[in-house]
């Protein structure tokens, strides 16, 4: 099942995906800021976000990860 499109700007960006997309428990900081404007995971799109699809977020940036790291 395909949700959508996952991507990132370069490795860092990813590792970043990946790590709030891993984590357990995701209210506080770092993930988010409370001020006015947004941070990176609070722009991710809702379906990676949700805990219900971390394997396939998970297996998406594990693939481009994979894909990046062979060129």
């Amino acid at each position: 099942m395909g949700h959508g499109w996952v991507w990132a700007h370069d490795l860092e960006h990813l590792d970043l995906i990946g790590r709030f997309v891993q984590a357990p428990l995701r209210e506080e900081i770092p993930w988010y800021d409370h001020g006015r404007r947004m941070t990176v995971v609070a722009r991710l799109p809702a379906w990676i976000q949700q805990a219900r699809n971390r394997d396939e977020a998970l297996r998406a940036i594990a693939r481009i990860r994979a894909s990046l790291l062979c060129t």
